[in-house]
């Protein structure tokens, strides 16, 4: 049983989100009624010591900071960024330095709502150009830390292999060559 909460434990960690006692019988390949036994002897050690994790099984089980604790959480991990912010943030961290009004034709009108949103918090810069008819944005120093990131986006880009599109001039290949 002690190994069962341990793997049970580690799934809940590493995924980060609420699983359903089958999601979880299916990684670990047992059967839910070991899962769920074990699920409650498990709720019930978190509960019992006076630690900062706590398992919460509302929406399936989750692992999770108390409540009383969540200042700390909140310091560390200062942002929270919606699927298209972030997305904007993504096109802007590979194609770095990249104009505003291209950005735009790439994430469409809201990019502008995600610039104002990610100057907010300090990931990225906003600098005129030098026609000053547009902007050039690029990530900040606070991008690469909250990322973990070393090196430039460009390097991370190589890294990953996707730089393909990504050109000095901040426009992908393909368009250049029209």
């Amino acid at each position: 049983m002690e190994q069962l909460k341990s793997r049970i434990e580690a799934v809940l960690f590493t995924t980060g989100k609420a699983l359903q006692t089958e999601e979880i019988a299916e990684i670990l390949g047992t059967d839910s009624d070991s899962i769920e036994e074990a699920m409650l002897d498990l709720i019930m050690d978190y509960s019992s010591r006076d630690g900062a994790l706590e398992i919460d099984d509302e929406n399936g089980y989750i692992l999770q900071v108390k409540s009383e604790h969540m200042d700390i959480v909140e310091k560390l991990c200062p942002v929270d960024l919606k699927p298209a912010a972030l997305k904007t943030l993504t096109v802007i961290a590979l194609k770095e330095p990249i104009r505003q009004s291209y950005l735009k034709e790439i994430r469409g009108a809201n990019a502008y709502e995600h610039v104002k949103e990610l100057l907010d918090m300090g990931l990225i810069s906003r600098h005129k150009d030098k026609n000053g008819r547009s902007y050039n944005i690029k990530t900040t120093q606070k991008f690469a830390e909250y990322f973990k990131l070393k090196g430039d986006a460009k390097t991370l880009a190589k890294i990953l292999e996707v730089d393909k599109g990504i050109t000095d001039d901040d426009e992908p290949a393909a368009q250049m060559q029209q």
